[in-house]
């Protein structure tokens, strides 16, 4: 979800409650990093959120935004979409979406909408396994690489 540029006091409020609430405390670097990650729609990796933040912070490092970005995803500000090839991308909607990921640049996108848990078929199959969430990703090629 893009923010409106004059929205960046909600973003730092939000940001400043869930920090405090985990017990961090709020830096201009994590204010930076945070930022660029809700001002994006990319789902960028660390190093795609590195290389943004460092032009407004050229002094920032690539182990603080990584050590950010885990922070955020602990406190429930963003999330962490892992896969299998070892890379990860982040996104910082945290309210209920589905992706898309292409299988040849690994561009990852927000698909709208969202199933309760109670909706998800299988769900009988789990046993006496508790879920708590899911991820539903579609995979295909994009257009570009289509």
């Amino acid at each position: 979800m893009k923010l409106p540029e004059n929205d960046s006091t909600a973003t730092d409020t939000r940001l400043r409650a869930a920090l405090a609430q985990g017990g961090h405390r709020i830096t201009e670097q994590r204010a930076a990093v945070y930022r660029f990650l809700v001002d994006t729609d990319t789902h960028p990796t660390a190093e795609d959120v590195y290389l943004g933040v460092r032009q407004d912070l050229p002094a920032i490092s690539l182990a603080t935004v990584y050590k950010s970005l885990e922070t955020f995803v602990g406190s429930g500000l963003a999330l962490k979409l892992s896969y299998s090839d070892g890379s990860s991308r982040y996104d910082g909607r945290t309210d209920p979406h589905h992706h898309a990921r292409c299988a040849v640049c690994g561009d990852v996108r927000d698909v709208p909408g969202s199933l309760e848990l109670g909706q998800v078929p299988g769900l009988e199959w789990a046993g006496d396994f508790q879920v708590t969430g899911y991820r539903l990703e579609l995979t295909g090629v994009c257009g570009t690489c289509g």
